[in-house]
Parts: C-alpha cells; sequence; structure tokens
C-alpha cells in the first residue's frame, strides 16, 4: 500500500514539475508594473525580468531609488514615482501605465510594495502607527490593484502580491502582521473573482530575509521606548526593550541573505503557462511559519511564551 502511495506522490510531483517548467510565449512583448522598486524583492525583480528581456514599467517611492534602479538597467525599462498611499500618485501612475502598454494591456502586475515599521509589542504603539504600515501594505496594495485590474483583465495577465508568512503566524506587535492577514484575504477574494476573465492571481509568502525592513528594526524599537508614556515603562522594564532587541537581532542574523529565492517565485508566477496559487519562500517559510499555522493555537502560544521576553512586572 505505501509503495502504491509513494508512487502516486512521485508521479504526482513529476506531473506538476513538468507543467510549471512550460513558460508563455512572447515574453518580450509582455509589461509587467512592479511596486516598491527602491530596493529589495521589487529592485531585484525589476532588474530580473528586465534581463530576461520583459518590458518592465517600475515603480519607486524616491527619485534616488529610480536613479540608482535606472543605472542598473537597459533602457527598456521605465521608472516611474509612486506613493502607493496616495489615490492620486496611484490614479496618475495608472494614466501613465496606460501611455507605455498602448492597447496591449497589462500582463503582470507586482504589488510589492511594503513597510513594517513602525512596529513593537502593540501596547508601545499608537493607532498612527498602525495606519501607517496598514495604508502601505494592505490599502496601498487595494488601491493599486483597482486601479491596474482593467488593464490587466484585457492582457488575461497575472497579479502577484506580496504577502508574508506573518500573514498565516502573527509573532510581533504592529501594523505588519494584520496588514499580511489582510492582503491574504484580499487575495483570495480577487482571485476567485478575477478567474471568470483569465486572470491568474498568486501569492508569494517570504520566510525571514535580509531586507532593509530588518537592517531599521532596532533603530525603530529604541524610537518606539523613547515615547513610551512613562507608567508603561515601568511595567516591561529596560530589561525587556534589551532583549526584545536581541531577540530582534537573531532574527536578522538568522534570516536569509539570498533574496533572489522570493524574486524567482515572483517570475515564476509571471512566466510560467502554470503558476501557483501560493508560493512559500526560505526553508523557514516551509518548515516552520506555514506548518506551525495548521498548530493548536495553545501549542503555538507555549512556544511563543518561551521564546518572547519577560515584562517587569509579568504575574
Amino acid at each position: 500500500m505505501w509503495l502504491y502511495l509513494a508512487a502516486l506522490l512521485g508521479l504526482y510531483f513529476l506531473r506538476r514539475w513538468y507543467k510549471e517548467r512550460q513558460t508563455v510565449e512572447n515574453l518580450t512583448e509582455k509589461y509587467v508594473f512592479i511596486t516598491g522598486c527602491d530596493s529589495g524583492f521589487g529592485n531585484l525583480l525589476a532588474r530580473q525580468l528586465d534581463a530576461r528581456g520583459l518590458r518592465v514599467l517600475a515603480a519607486c517611492l524616491t527619485q534616488k531609488g529610480a536613479e540608482q534602479l535606472d543605472k542598473a538597467t537597459s533602457e527598456r525599462l521605465k521608472i516611474t514615482i509612486l506613493d502607493v498611499t496616495s489615490t492620486e500618485s496611484v490614479a496618475a501612475v495608472m494614466e501613465w501605465v496606460k501611455g507605455c502598454i498602448g492597447n496591449k494591456g497589462l500582463w503582470g502586475l507586482v504589488n510589492n510594495a511594503g513597510t513594517a515599521l513602525p512596529s513593537g509589542p502593540n501596547e508601545w504603539l499608537t493607532k498612527d502607527d498602525f495606519a501607517k504600515v496598514i495604508n502601505v501594505n494592505l490599502l496601498g496594495m487595494i488601491d493599486v490593484t483597482l486601479h491596474m485590474v482593467p488593464l490587466v483583465r484585457r492582457a488575461r495577465g497575472r497579479v502577484v502580491n506580496v504577502c508574508s508568512t506573518m500573514g498565516r503566524l502573527a509573532c510581533f506587535g504592529g501594523g505588519y502582521c494584520p496588514s499580511k492577514f489582510g492582503a491574504e484575504a484580499f487575495s483570495d477574494s480577487l482571485r476567485r473573482e478575477l478567474h471568470p476573465f483569465g486572470v491568474q492571481v498568486s501569492i508569494i509568502e517570504p520566510g525571514g530575509f535580509q531586507t532593509t525592513i530588518f537592517t531599521q528594526a532596532k533603530e525603530n524599537l529604541k524610537n518606539v521606548w523613547n515615547r513610551v508614556p512613562s507608567d508603561i515603562k515601568e511595567v516591561y522594564g529596560k530589561q525587556y526593550l534589551e532583549n526584545y532587541c536581541k531577540i530582534a537581532q537573531d532574527v536578522f542574523s538568522t534570516s536569509n541573505s539570498k533574496l533572489h529565492l522570493v524574486t524567482d517565485c515572483m517570475e515564476h508566477a509571471l512566466t510560467s503557462c502554470y503558476p501557483r496559487t501560493r508560493y512559500s519562500a526560505g526553508w523557514d517559510a516551509k518548515l516552520l511559519y506555514i506548518p506551525a499555522s495548521y498548530f493548536p493555537t495553545s501549542i503555538v502560544d507555549f512556544v511563543a511564551s518561551c521564546i518572547q521576553p519577560k515584562p517587569a512586572q509579568a504575574v
């Protein structure tokens, strides 16, 4: 019996491997719009797709990021400035994209722009701190998608949304995890709605990678602590802050530096004839965070309590 089961599993994965190797034709004529190209995944994906010959439309938040990307890519790649939290900016960029693609339609939309800061224990933060993150990671993604979907539908193309394993398992406070849980839900509903039009929606769920979000985490925590009310500081204690910072540093040092593991998933979602619904990037995503999201809550909470620092006035 086990032999038959192993044979069936082998045939299943062999068939999937064969199907996923088939790529879309005429890729050099396809237009792909990517947000958040100043650094990290978006920057690498823009350069990666440009090298492959696709017509990349890259959106950066800053002029400095745009200039650096321009120097690293071919003349074929076009760059614009976009603030995903501004509907006026999104609408203007949509018109720019229309002018670039003409009647071809937009083959790929990659919602990559994101932030995790401010972050920290929830009680240290304000409503505005949550809003700053959610406005980028969730509402910005929704706004860009709503503007660009008609162009993607025309091409029967792809939407690729960068979510996170933290959209499956909330491991720290602040707006990042709620925004990623929301991005997962939005992507699921969008996928089902656009399927009848031949549009495919893929979700990218990276584990921990060494991007600029991680490098700024320690400084962010100290800035947040400095404005925490004195009565809350007494409840948690300075040692809590130091231990929290140490955990953040340990997470960063053990995170993956191979960003291409994520951008390869994005590229596959855009270029394969049979893209996956979800892509998990990094061994921590595959073997830790996503499996743990299916564990009983009591088990996950117990493990988390063993890892998290203890407040000064803990009972």
